[in-house]
């Protein structure tokens, strides 16, 4: 049929309308009604005139059939008066979305319900901190897993640490700008070398106390690879800002953290590129970016160096006398320059972008994505880690744009890092803070020189190194045999029992009571060694050792300790330092 019947038209089904719905009787009885009118009245029917002209009489009386747009159940033969007439289709809505796929480390409940820190908390968090405490059990609980606890820790921003960034506040220096330190030494109110100390002092303080862990890690490793000594002569009026930098940048991408060091006053002065002009070029810096910084020794000539340090002229600080850093253009060598694979015709008086360009490519250079590799599995695995470890960190670290995180990630997850548990040696300030982590000493404001703050650089010192007094430009080793003199070992005891026994220091800081470190009195002696074992070292105490700490203080295994206890009395210190002595503590 060619022409529709206006019957068969004010049907109004569309396409949509012809969508499969449920059935029922009424729905069935109604359509095959409507089909049959339809088929009755159309031979009767030529065609009319359009709706529009039928008016309001047809519309009073009409009975055309027609089906609701919205409510699809809905025919009738009143099509024009009915109430259904203006309803719209629905929109057609989205399909509710997906529920999120899990990506990143998943929360394990075992570890969750965990009294105590398991294998793998216990060896991530001895790598990645200052020793494990019964707080950063709780912490690593409290994210999940180990892993989403390590996965936080590498967003510092989101981690609260009030109370540890209000210790900038105890030195003055520690946040004053370099004018005010240099007036501080002339005035005698304060030299450099004390505005020193007192930095080294200010980090390990942040060490002991910080919940950011793995920043405080990171900023120290860096540190030491970008190392300015504190003592070199006149660093001391930018050596706290220069920490500051390497800190807020020690989770990001190494090639904006070279560039950022290398052209700050401190490094400037620390290794003379402050007064390195055209006419003279100092190749200190020059050097050493390319043999401590990047590429390493035997991947650069003579001639390189020559270039590396007129590419780095320019950047001056008037020592001495207004200690101001400027970048001066008529001190800046122009002219063609060439290091390695790096080239630039360096036209330019002001050749700030020539040296950004120069660092950004020495930082994305293989060579140093594979020293850099092998420092931090040094640093966090073995003394000799696999080629295949540095290999796949180094492929990482070239893959994610020099990103620190991502290598972080690669190394932690790595079978060899897994395989590593106590195969490091704590270097004497590593040593001194799990000290004081592992007794729970709390250290607060310094009221003078003997408190507690202040005196934990002298331990340090006498137990083989301070903080970043490393006296040459390759920073402090990180491998075991520099640190396992009898010499050191010897040091370390004495620091252990002085603190152990709270009698250095005895301001500043305080110390558990001996009787407090007895849970419950009456207890057995090897208990209460297993008990302490757990506090101090994150595990329960091997046979061995409560029996090295039953000879250590005569004491027998199964004594019962009382309050009038001699181990309460006088013998705590002994105990505690015998579990700080051992391979177990001085281990990580």
């Amino acid at each position: 049929m060619t022409d529709q019947s206006p019957v068969v038209r004010d049907l109004d089904v569309s396409a949509a309308d012809a969508l499969p719905e449920p059935v029922t009787r009424r729905g069935l009885s109604r359509t095959v009604a409507a089909g049959l009118a339809a088929a009755a009245t159309a031979p009767l029917i030529s065609g009319g005139p359009a709706e529009a002209a039928w008016g309001p009489k047809h519309a009073k009386n009409c009975h055309h059939w027609h089906r609701c747009k919205k409510h699809r159940r809905h025919t009738c033969r009143h099509k024009h008066r009915c109430k259904h007439l203006n309803h719209k289709a629905p929109k057609p809505t989205k399909p509710p979305p997906k529920p999120p796929v899990p990506t990143g480390p998943q929360v394990d409940p075992v570890f969750v319900r965990s009294a105590l820190p398991t294998a793998w908390s216990l060896h991530l968090g001895s790598r990645f901190s200052y020793g494990v405490t019964p707080d950063l059990h709780r912490q690593m609980k409290a994210a999940g897993s180990p892993e989403r606890w390590f996965e936080q820790q590498l967003k510092p921003a989101a981690i609260p640490d009030a109370a540890t960034d209000a210790t900038q506040g105890w030195w003055t220096s520690i946040n004053a700008d370099y004018a005010t330190i240099w007036k501080r030494d002339q005035d005698k109110t304060e030299s450099g070398w004390s505005a020193m100390a007192n930095y080294a002092r200010w980090c390990l303080v942040r060490r002991a106390s910080s919940t950011r862990q793995v920043l405080e890690v990171m900023t120290e490793f860096w540190e030491n690879h970008l190392h300015v000594p504190v003592h070199d002569d006149g660093v001391f009026t930018y050596r706290a800002q220069y920490g500051k930098l390497l800190r807020a940048q020690a989770l990001g991408r190494f090639d904006q953290l070279l560039v950022a060091a290398i052209t700050h006053p401190a490094m400037g002065i620390s290794l003379d590129n402050a007064s390195s002009t055209k006419q003279s070029p100092n190749e200190n810096l020059g050097r050493e970016l390319l043999e401590l910084h990047t590429v390493g020794r035997g991947n650069y000539s003579e001639d390189d160096v020559k270039s590396s340090a007129r590419i780095l002229t320019g950047y001056r600080v008037d020592m001495w006398r207004t200690w101001d850093s400027t970048y001066d253009p008529a001190s800046h060598w122009t002219g063609p320059v060439q290091v390695m694979g790096f080239s630039h015709d360096n036209p330019k008086s002001d050749g700030r972008y020539v040296a950004e360009a120069y660092l950004t490519y020495l930082a994305r250079h293989p060579k140093t994505a594979a020293r850099i590799a092998r420092k931090l599995a040094v640093r966090f695995v073995s003394d000799r880690p696999s080629d295949q470890l540095v290999a796949h960190l180094a492929q990482v670290y070239l893959a994610n744009d020099t990103a620190i995180q991502p290598v972080l990630r690669a190394l932690v997850a790595h079978p060899e890092f897994r395989a590593s548990a106590g195969l490091k040696v704590r270097t004497p300030t590593d040593d001194l803070i799990a000290t004081y982590r592992a007794l729970g000493a709390h250290v607060v404001q310094p009221t003078d020189g003997s408190s507690a703050a202040n005196s934990m650089l002298y331990q340090a010192d006498s137990i083989g190194q301070s903080p970043f007094a490393w006296s040459r430009p390759d920073g402090q080793p990180q491998d075991n045999l520099s640190w396992s003199s009898a010499t050191r070992v010897l040091a370390s005891f004495q620091v252990h029992y002085s603190v152990a026994g709270g009698w250095w220091p005895k301001q500043g800081v305080t110390y558990q009571t001996p009787l407090s470190r007895v849970p419950t009195p009456g207890m057995r002696f090897d208990v209460l060694v297993d008990h302490l074992c757990i506090q101090m070292l994150g595990k329960r105490a091997p046979a061995r050792l409560v029996q090295a700490a039953s000879l250590a203080t005569q004491t027998g295994v199964a004594e019962s300790i009382t309050a009038t206890h001699p181990i309460v009395r006088w013998k705590m210190p002994m105990l505690l330092t015998t579990l700080l002595d051992s391979p177990d503590h001085l281990h990580r």
